[in-house]
C-alpha cells in the first residue's frame, strides 16, 4: 500500500486519487533523478538551506500547485516547508506570488523542473479554460473538456479544466457512451446505432454525433436526448436549436476556435466542447526565485 502524504486529503477533495498522483509524481521524479542530482550535489552543500517563491510571470489562472507542493515533499520530505500557496483556480497576475517553499536549497532545485513542468501545464489548461468561460459569459453555454488528453493526464487536465470554471466531459470510454460518426457507418445509421448502444447498456447516458438536420430529427424521434453538433456552421448549428425546441441537450464540437465562441454560444446550444483546452494548450509562464541572502 502507499504511504500517506500530507496532500492526500487535499487532493481527495479536489477529485483526485493521491495514490494515482503520487505513482506519477514518482516517475516524473524518476526521469530526472536516475542516480541524483550531480550539478546540485556538487555546487551546493548538503546543510545549506534557503528559500523561493513560485511567481507568475503573466495573467492568468492557476492550478497544480498542490501537485507541485507534493514534488517537493517527494525530494524533501519532511525538511521542506510549503506557505503562502495560493488556492488553485486563483486568478493571478504578473508578480504574484503564487507559492513559497523553503528547504535544503539542494532539494529545492532538484525538484524546481518537475514542480514546476507540474504547476505551468495545470495553470495553462485553468487559464485556456477561463478565457472561454469569459467569452461564454451571459449565454447558456458551459465550456466542456473531451478525452483528447496526454496519455496518464486525464485525470490532473480535467482537474486544471475545473479549476478554469469548465465542465468534464466522459473520463472514459466505460463511464458513458457516445456513437460517432465511424460507430453509425458500421451501425447502419443513427438511429440502429443509438438503439444498440440503448439495448446493449441502458444504464449509461449515450450520447449521439450528426452532421446535418436529418439525422437531428431522427434522433429526436427515436427519444435522444443528448446530441453533439459536429463540425456545422453558425446558422446550421442555430436552425438545429430551433428544430431541438428543448427536447435534448445540443453540444457543439469540431473546429471550434475562441473569436468564434460568443457566435456559437448565441445560437442557444447547451455545450461547447474544446480538445483544445487539453491537447494542444500554452503552458503558463511560472518561475521559481530563489531569495538572495
Amino acid at each position: 500500500m502507499t504511504a500517506a502524504t500530507p496532500y492526500d486529503e487535499e487532493l481527495r477533495a479536489a477529485g483526485l486519487d493521491p495514490a494515482a498522483v503520487l505513482a506519477q509524481v514518482r516517475a516524473a521524479l524518476a526521469e530526472d533523478l536516475p542516480s541524483g542530482d550531480v550539478t546540485s550535489e556538487a555546487t551546493i552543500a548538503a546543510d545549506v538551506r534557503g528559500s523561493g517563491v513560485f511567481a507568475a510571470r503573466e495573467a492568468g489562472v492557476v492550478a497544480g500547485l498542490g501537485v507541485a507542493a507534493l514534488v517537493f515533499h517527494e525530494v524533501m520530505g519532511e525538511t521542506v516547508e510549503i506557505t503562502d500557496r495560493v488556492p488553485d483556480g486563483s486568478e493571478v497576475k504578473p508578480g504574484d506570488v503564487v507559492l513559497r517553499v523553503s528547504g535544503p536549497v539542494r532539494g529545492l532545485l532538484t525538484a524546481e523542473r518537475t514542480a514546476l513542468n507540474y504547476a505551468s501545464h495545470l495553470s495553462g489548461v485553468a487559464t485556456a479554460t477561463a478565457q472561454w468561460v469569459a467569452a461564454l459569459e451571459g449565454t447558456r453555454a458551459r465550456v466542456l473538456d473531451t478525452r483528447k488528453t496526454l496519455p496518464t493526464f486525464r485525470a490532473l487536465q480535467k482537474y486544471a479544466v475545473r479549476c478554469g470554471g469548465g465542465v468534464n466531459h466522459r473520463f472514459s470510454l466505460s463511464d458513458r457512451a457516445m456513437v460517432k460518426d465511424n460507430h453509425v457507418v458500421a451501425a447502419g445509421g443513427v438511429v440502429p446505432a443509438y438503439e444498440a448502444v440503448r439495448a446493449a447498456r441502458p444504464d449509461l447516458r449515450v450520447e449521439v454525433e450528426v452532421t446535418d438536420l436529418d439525422q437531428l430529427r431522427e434522433l429526436l424521434a427515436a427519444g435522444c436526448t443528448e446530441i453533439l453538433l459536429d463540425n456545422m456552421d453558425t446558422a446550421t448549428m442555430a436552425e438545429a436549436v430551433l428544430v431541438t425546441d428543448g427536447r435534448a441537450t445540443l453540444e457543439a464540437s469540431g473546429g471550434l476556435t475562441l473569436e468564434r465562441a460568443r457566435e456559437v454560444a448565441e445560437t442557444g446550444v447547451d455545450f461547447i466542447s474544446v480538445g483544445a483546452l487539453t491537447h494542444s494548450v500554452k503552458v503558463f509562464d511560472l518561475g521559481l526565485d530563489l531569495d538572495e541572502d
